[in-house]
């Protein structure tokens, strides 16, 4: 018995701005764009994906989990972001080598240093 990675559940306000968002921030494709759970792929039969779910109530704390991304140059993917809406976080890393982002809605997530 195995089991298959199917996806990660963002809960959000707006579906459908976050998953687009995050579409166009990863390059992926919008496989569901059904208002109450949106997903998003790396393309159509590749998994896991992103399901953006609706929910009523605002986020309150910090993430209990979040996406790391490792980027060729990290400086440039951390501009690149934060043209597209994304802000930095203090989430209390100090001076460490990855940096804190939020997206639109405060979801945390890292760019790690560069691949070398």
């Amino acid at each position: 018995m195995g089991l298959l990675w199917e996806q990660v559940i963002v809960d959000a306000a707006d579906t459908v701005a976050l998953g687009e968002w995050w579409a166009t921030a990863l390059g992926w494709v919008v496989v569901n764009n059904d208002p109450e759970e949106f997903e998003i792929r790396p393309d159509v039969d590749t998994k896991p994906g992103l399901l953006f779910v609706r929910v009523i109530e605002p986020k309150t704390s910090k993430n209990r989990l979040h996406l790391d991304f490792r980027p060729v140059d990290q400086g440039a993917e951390v501009e690149r972001l934060i043209a597209m809406g994304a802000h930095r976080a203090d989430i209390g890393q100090g001076s460490a080598s990855w940096v804190v982002l939020t997206d639109p809605e405060g979801n945390e997530f890292c760019i790690l240093s560069g691949r070398s």
